[in-house]
């Protein structure tokens, strides 16, 4: 596979994986996290709000290899 082709289908799954990582964890806000300490809160969005760097990374890594 190319990397022209790579990027096409990375850039798709990219969105694919921002949308559903943001859709996830707002549903599991709305629900759990609402009634949690501040500590709690807070450490939760951190790792919510951080932890879509690792995929996205280990996917634009993919994307960047030669051909």
């Amino acid at each position: 596979m190319n990397q022209r082709t790579r990027k096409l289908i990375g850039t798709a799954l990219m969105i694919v994986l921002v949308l559903g990582w943001a859709l996830f964890f707002m549903s599991v806000a709305q629900g759990r996290i609402a009634e949690a300490g501040r500590l709690w809160q807070m450490l939760y969005y951190v790792v919510a709000g951080l932890g879509w760097v690792i995929p996205a990374g280990l996917l634009i890594k993919w994307m960047q290899k030669p051909d």
